[in-house]
């Protein structure tokens, strides 16, 4: 068995064990126009703007219930029963205090599912970071010679980082005008991956976080990724049980970044509990 601590709990009053994360598809796009910045008093309104261009194809890429619009990007999806989704959605969720927390006035996402399902069972696609033209202090009228962006999809059973990256590249370059030209490439990628529930590590993880919380653990989706779980199974033939004891405010891939020492300290009290358990 393969113990992994890189997940988290709903709360310290609500233990939870990840059932599964999702897998990732990035990639980078790069539109050009002119053969350098130009004036935008002598230049606009003759020729394309890539930020301009580039905004337009992003925004595209998603309906009004903010479904995925890349033809194809669904086709492999699972589809996950009432009977699972009714599962994710018993673990408590406070909408005020989950906006309050992140700074947020309203949920967004695809219409039909809730914010567990949306983080947890669904696909999605991204925009990570996005530049262009002039953005330095103060004012500099340019019509910039080119706009880049990186964007990423968090990938669910069945689909396959290899099958999305080459849909999303080629979605790029087919539906840009051919008043730019587009360098789309790939950054990295990795497998979803899923843990059963009824295993012997999975129950002794359960039998563990019980005997230190008080309480059982609520069976989650994890809606990050891990690329290396894939590889490991497949070359060690072995599964993956997810067993953290971080949290979600903890403020993963932000400024001041935080982990309690209440929390380090329950893992050092419940691991050693998963080694008996799973002993026995």
């Amino acid at each position: 068995m393969i113990l992994i601590s890189d997940s988290s709990l709903l709360s310290m009053e609500n233990p939870s064990l990840d059932t599964g994360v999702r897998g990732l598809s990035y990639i980078e796009v790069e539109i050009t126009a002119a053969a350098r910045d130009l004036h935008s008093g002598t230049y606009g309104g003759a020729v394309a703007n890539p930020i301009v261009v580039l905004s337009k194809m992003i925004a595209s890429c998603h309906d009004e219930n903010n479904h995925i619009t890349i033809p194809g990007f669904y086709d492999d999806v699972n589809v996950v029963l009432e009977e699972e989704r009714a599962l994710i959605n018993k673990a408590p969720f406070n909408e005020q205090e989950y906006k309050d927390e992140i700074g947020i006035q309203e949920l967004w996402g695809e219409k039909g599912f809730s914010t567990y399902e949306r983080t947890g069972i669904r696909p999605t696609l991204e925009l990570n970071g996005i530049w262009g033209g002039y953005t330095g202090e103060g004012a500099k009228t340019v019509l910039p010679a080119k706009a880049t962006a990186k964007i990423s999809a968090r990938l669910v059973p069945n689909q396959t980082s290899e099958k999305i990256t080459e849909l999303l590249l080629a979605h790029f370059r087919k539906i840009a005008p051919s008043c730019v030209t587009v360098n789309a490439f790939e950054h990295h990628g990795g497998e979803p991956y899923g843990t059963p529930i009824d295993s012997k590590g999975y129950q002794a993880a359960s039998k563990a976080l019980e005997a230190t919380f008080g309480k059982t653990p609520i069976p989650v989706k994890g809606g990050g990724s891990i690329p290396i779980c894939h590889t490991l199974e497949s070359e060690l033939g072995t599964k993956i049980i997810f067993m953290g004891f971080g949290l979600d405010n903890d403020g993963l891939h932000s400024p001041n970044e935080k982990y309690n020492i209440e929390n380090y300290y329950k893992g050092i009290e419940t691991i050693p509990y998963f080694h008996q358990f799973f002993a026995e």
